[in-house]
């Protein structure tokens, strides 16, 4: 399948410290692509991939699931430490939790780590119904453009594969688990109004982490998406002083470029 227009993986080839970017569940790379361009102005080696059976159709995400989505940012991550000295993840939504996974599996590895509106649990009764639930319904409502800001159109998927929505409460599961096992740097920036993912999912992260250098920003300006909202200027400003101050050779201006 054709993936759709603005989904596309993106990549920039830079300097000595890399960032991989993971994207939300039913979501796709469009809603950090901003980030992404921010970052690899300023010298970054940058991989931005389209996990798999996002930004096509939602029947393709229906025959996916964590293992599939977590292999693919596991693949990207280890393709940027053979080509980079530092190497940090940075995620949304379902895309912090891959992050924090990453961090949790790799250690030392990982320099640092920045999560917004990290999703930590499905919430609610219906997620206790999945498991039958996805034997007799295909898929829900969607979830996509929880933003504040007008104008803006988030390229995500308008109805939920319920077998991958069940795959998704499992995965949340583990790494709620695995949460002790991070102890990266960690900046974490939330939205207060999130229609998505509550903002105790976020205080659940920050309350289990063994992370000792832990930064929290309120984003009070935006909805779930806020790498697409009013607050994203402040997200890619406040994460790239994150990596400067972790990674000396970015510096105020940014790393030297390799291409």
């Amino acid at each position: 399948m054709p993936v759709l227009p603005g989904a596309e993986p993106y990549r920039h080839e830079g300097g000595e410290v890399g960032v991989l970017l993971c994207h939300g569940f039913t979501g796709s790379p469009q809603s950090l692509r901003p980030w992404a361009e921010f970052l690899a102005k300023r010298g970054l080696t940058v991989s931005l991939p389209l996990l798999p059976g996002h930004g096509t159709r939602w029947q393709d995400m229906a025959v996916t699931g964590w293992q599939d989505w977590y292999a693919e940012v596991d693949r990207e991550f280890r393709a940027l430490s053979e080509q980079c000295g530092q190497v940090f993840v940075f995620g949304l939504s379902m895309g912090g939790a891959l992050t924090l996974r990453l961090a949790a599996r790799h250690g030392d590895a990982i320099s640092g780590i920045v999560v917004v509106n990290p999703a930590n649990k499905v919430h609610g009764p219906a997620a206790h119904a999945l498991p039958v639930a996805r034997h007799l319904v295909r898929t829900t409502k969607g979830l996509a453009n929880d933003i504040a800001k007008e104008g803006m159109d988030e390229v995500a998927y308008d109805r939920v594969p319920l077998h991958a929505a069940h795959s998704l409460r499992n995965f949340l599961r583990l790494v709620d688990g695995e949460l002790p096992q991070v102890t990266q740097p960690m900046l974490l920036l939330h939205s207060p109004q999130d229609h998505v993912v509550p903002p105790a999912d976020s205080a659940r992260i920050l309350s289990r982490v063994s992370s000792t250098d832990v930064r929290e920003v309120l984003l009070e300006q935006s909805y779930h998406v806020a790498t697409l909202d009013h607050d994203a200027e402040r997200i890619f400003e406040e994460s790239h002083a994150f990596l400067g101050r972790l990674a000396p050779s970015v510096g105020e201006k940014g790393s030297t470029t390799g291409g």
